[in-house]
């Protein structure tokens, strides 16, 4: 197996979390947060996409699907290419609240589209590449795939707990 088959497992296994996290899921489901402050599934799945849409299309050398794609515009949202949720509070949370699932699954599936496509051209030799020396050690690309992976797996689980609690409340 190839290193790029691992990542796009990983990947993928991601894409099933959003999924399984918010299909079926109204507003009102959507948007449930257990207490004041904590994040909604609907705000997780969003900032899990943004995360990796803004770390891989950085490493792609290539525009946000955010920006360029016209997400924000859909969102409702400033086309900012910093905006992926790091530092929101809980009004920034709340103001990610579609009325179905379909805007948030179809980002996603969007982000997730342009990042197995750019694996496709990735070898051991480009998961090498340095880019960020600010840490000891560097960060490669490979590493950086890594973190965004643990990122995405941990807010879709969070998501994916949060679904659970949805079921049984609402």
């Amino acid at each position: 197996m190839h290193s790029r088959d691992l990542l796009t497992d990983a990947f993928t296994r991601v894409r099933q979390l959003v999924h399984s996290a918010a299909t079926g899921l109204d507003r009102r489901g959507l948007t449930y947060r257990p207490e004041p402050g904590a994040n909604s599934i609907a705000w997780l799945t969003w900032h899990l996409t943004r995360i990796q849409d803004d770390h891989v299309s950085e490493i792609a050398g290539r525009g946000q699907a955010w920006v360029t794609d016209g997400w924000a515009v859909r969102f409702g949202m400033a086309p900012d290419p910093g905006n992926d949720g790091r530092g929101h509070g809980p009004e920034q949370v709340a103001a990610i609240a579609p009325d179905s699932p379909d805007l948030l699954i179809a980002h996603h599936d969007a982000v997730s589209d342009r990042t197995l496509a750019y694996l496709e051209s990735v070898d051991d030799n480009k998961l090498d590449r340095i880019i960020d020396r600010s840490y000891d050690p560097p960060v490669s690309v490979g590493v950086r795939l890594v973190s965004v992976i643990s990122d995405n797996i941990q807010h879709a689980g969070q998501a994916r707990y949060l679904r659970c609690i949805v079921d049984r409340v609402l």
